[in-house]
């Protein structure tokens, strides 16, 4: 998913994103390491988006918090 797109979400759907994506990556490297998992480049794309949602999300609660303390 883009960063355009992640920052149309709501903090709540965001978060539900990234507790998907965590599951998904832990099912990955589960894969992984039992030989089970054909495409390895899933997991390094997992990785990032992961990382990109939890950017975004670190965006939104210090905007929230910035528009609080005014």
């Amino acid at each position: 998913m883009k960063v355009k797109e992640l920052r149309e979400l709501t903090l709540e759907d965001l978060k539900s994103r990234i507790s998907e994506t965590r599951k998904e990556l832990v099912d990955l490297r589960f894969q992984h390491a039992m030989r089970k998992l054909e495409n390895t480049a899933k997991l390094k794309s997992t990785r990032r988006s992961l990382s990109r949602m939890l950017t975004v999300e670190a965006e939104m609660l210090d905007q929230a918090k910035e528009e609080s303390s005014k």
